[in-house]
């Protein structure tokens, strides 16, 4: 988004109430562009120009940001708040917690900014929520709740970090706790419920996932796990049934004649009414390239479905090297 805005002056950080260094935590954020090819297989979902932010992690230069920003990108471009531009190469985006790395390929002149513990942060706790372009950028806030989140790309997260009231510009964007360290990347607008009351906020992936996966994500690219069975199914919880919303182009699901509209029954064989809990199901009883059956119902009528079940990744166009 234009740099040419600023929050509300009663939402934006007075540093005097802080125990941290509020300048050097908003020059730690840089702004990330990416540009993505129009035969990209998420071109058609999430656009071939994606604007967010990253956020420094190491004295290297090693920018954190929200995966989806640079999966399949072909151009990236970082900028700091001095004003200083450098090209980057997507390192890493990790499906499972959603982050994703990029190494500058020129010196980048911005500070680390330290990371926190995200689990010792309790809900209640003051936060600052911080975009690149200065102070008008960085937004007081409070954590709302840390609870599950499913989110119909096939994304589970057992705890996920709500804040409110919402960022105009949470893409990457630092969630910083009340010692100035990073917490958590910024993912999502969400409807958020505070107090019988229902209010725009974000949603943020807890800093606590990257420690175990961060090296591995340096030597190779990828974190070091299995590889989850994927559908191309995009289902969402309505009125207490899961609803096929959509279909990505050539995944399984759409092989196999899955229909916009169907209402998912069962798994092979295993009753599911939640997301969440037709999400870990799959993943515990598939492997990618193994075949599962759904039970669907569809026009009054119910019929089994068998897929067989890919690895996201493959569908993906791989960055080249510079």
């Amino acid at each position: 988004m234009s740099s040419n805005w600023a929050l509300p002056l009663d939402l934006q950080v007075d540093p005097s109430d802080l125990r941290f260094d509020l300048e050097r935590a908003m020059a730690a954020v840089v702004s990330l562009s990416a540009e993505v090819p129009e035969d990209a297989f998420t071109a058609s979902i999430l656009g071939t120009e994606r604007a967010g932010n990253g956020v420094v992690i190491d004295d290297d230069g090693l920018v954190l940001t929200i995966g989806y920003l640079i999966t399949e990108a072909s151009t990236i471009w970082l900028a700091t708040n001095a004003g200083e531009v450098v090209q980057g190469y997507p390192l890493a985006y990790d499906f499972t917690s959603g982050f994703g790395l990029v190494q500058p390929l020129g010196t980048l002149r911005a500070p680390a900014l330290p990371r926190g513990d995200s689990a010792a942060v309790a809900a209640g706790a003051r936060v600052v929520v911080i975009s690149h372009g200065g102070r008008t950028h960085a937004m007081q806030a409070k954590l709302a709740a840390k609870r599950e989140f499913a989110g119909y790309w096939e994304y589970l997260l057992d705890e996920a970090l709500f804040t409110a009231p919402a960022h105009p510009d949470w893409s990457g964007a630092a969630l910083v706790n009340a010692e100035g360290q990073l917490i958590g990347i910024g993912s999502l607008l969400v409807q958020e419920a505070e107090e019988q009351q229902t209010e725009q906020g974000n949603l943020f992936v807890p800093i606590n996932l990257l420690e175990p996966i961060l090296q591995q994500l340096l030597a190779t690219g990828s974190a070091q796990r299995p590889s989850r069975p994927w559908l191309g199914m995009y289902s969402t919880e309505t009125n207490g049934h899961l609803i096929v919303s959509g279909l990505a182009p050539g995944a399984p699901a759409e092989q196999a004649g899955v229909q916009p509209g169907d209402v998912v029954l069962e798994l092979n064989g295993e009753r599911v009414v939640r997301l969440a809990d037709f999400l870990r199901k799959l993943w515990r009883s598939a492997q990618p390239e193994t075949e599962v059956v759904l039970s669907l119902a569809r026009e009054g009528d119910v019929r089994k479905v068998r897929l067989r079940c890919a690895n996201r990744n493959d569908f993906l166009k791989k960055p080249l090297l510079h």
